[in-house]
């Protein structure tokens, strides 16, 4: 018997998130585990009108390719590829593993010119969402593999899921999401007008130049759960420490305590206690990965806790991140890359973040209500 909760899950996703309208060509990404969604989704597409199909992949075929292709196929994307990303109306991505740990034992400067390569794909992708030409949203089906990483029985990692998507109970979960959203869109206006931010904690103490840059709500509109604002950074303008005492983790790899410092708007030095030679890898992956190209407030105080996936991590309510690579053009950033790697910085014990040199931010919350917001993220 299918989880209503998938069934709603779906509905949210296909009208909320993505907007489908009747005619528009819309595919649904994910691999074999997420068969409940992808159905759900293809049928709540179906009833919108819309000419959906599913692209169904394989555990291990990415591995494979890492493993055994040439160095021509290790970096050849696929025309057909590209001429489908540059035709979607929408596009569901659903992800959902049975072993999150896969690429650990891949070699990292060929699992890193990989990522680079099919970076050209969701460059296109992102260009044509700013020009308002396709929707996106990335999503994940709970599976037995990210329950364990999250340390939670199935039913428990289920529950979390759905209740961080606002689809557990029977109220409409869209009406949920608008609300967030006119919240989260007023704390972005407020922000707009910061020059600078200072962000100070244990081993951290970093200013990122932000002027003239635009802040973004993220309300569930290209990731389900959401609950974020975000900016990029002036490119030249971040100076000083960090410390992730999280684990940094991309593509399945994870790497332990990181530290980063910057000078001039680069990372100048980097070390970690586990995983260095993956950190090594990626920050050489191009002349953009050094460079930061998000820095984001985490606002989802539904997510709680760590659970090593990123959809999750980044919004857990009280922390921030910032991410090495990719800028945001509809942000104003210019840094280009292979690579956007979130790396959560945990505030809500021994935090404060400065605005213009005013205190904003204090253990986990703004110190005081975005001007015409109607639920407060501040504490």
């Amino acid at each position: 018997m299918t989880d209503p909760r998938v069934e709603r899950l779906a509905e949210l996703l296909v009208g909320y998130s993505l907007g489908v309208q009747a005619g528009q060509l819309v595919r649904i990404d994910g691999s074999s585990e997420a068969a409940p969604l992808i159905v759900a989704a293809h049928r709540a597409a179906l009833r919108r009108g819309a000419h959906a199909y599913a692209q169904v992949s394989l555990d291990g075929i990415a591995e494979l390719h890492v493993d055994r292709a040439t160095e021509e196929q290790l970096t050849h994307v696929s025309q057909v590829e590209r001429s489908e990303m540059e035709r979607l109306d929408g596009l569901l991505t659903i992800w959902s593993e049975s072993n999150t740990r896969s690429f650990t034992r891949a070699e990292p400067d060929r699992q890193g010119r990989y990522i680079a390569a099919r970076r050209e794909l969701s460059s296109i992708r992102g260009e044509r969402m700013a020009r308002g030409e396709m929707t996106w949203c990335g999503t994940l089906y709970p599976t037995e593999a990210h329950a364990q990483d999250a340390e939670m029985s199935l039913r428990e990692y289920e529950d979390f899921v759905y209740r961080a998507c606002h689809v557990a109970e029977g109220d409409d979960p869209a009406v949920h999401w608008k609300s967030v959203a006119a919240d989260l869109d007023a704390r972005a206006r407020e922000l707009s007008s910061v020059r600078e931010l200072r962000i100070v904690g244990p081993d951290t103490d970093l200013r990122l130049l932000v002027e003239g840059r635009t802040w973004l709500a993220a309300k569930g509109e290209r990731n389900m759960p959401d609950g974020e604002v975000f900016t990029s950074p002036v490119e030249k303008g971040t100076e000083g420490t960090i410390r992730y005492a999280l684990p940094a983790i991309f593509n399945g790899r994870e790497v332990e305590d990181v530290r980063l410092r910057f000078e001039g708007g680069r990372v100048t030095a980097a070390e970690a206690s586990h995983g260095g030679e993956y950190l090594s890898a990626l920050l050489d992956m191009d002349g953009g990965s050094r460079i930061l190209g998000e820095v984001a407030f985490g606002l989802n105080y539904e997510i709680d806790r760590f659970t090593r996936n990123i959809l999750f991590d980044e919004k857990i309510g009280g922390t921030m991140h910032l991410a090495l690579g990719s800028a945001f053009k509809s942000a104003g950033g210019e840094n280009v890359s292979g690579l956007h790697w979130d790396m959560i910085c945990d505030l809500r014990a021994d935090g404060e973040v400065y605005a213009d040199g005013e205190l904003v931010w204090r253990a986990g919350a703004f110190t005081t209500p975005a001007p015409g917001s109607t639920r407060s993220d501040a504490r």
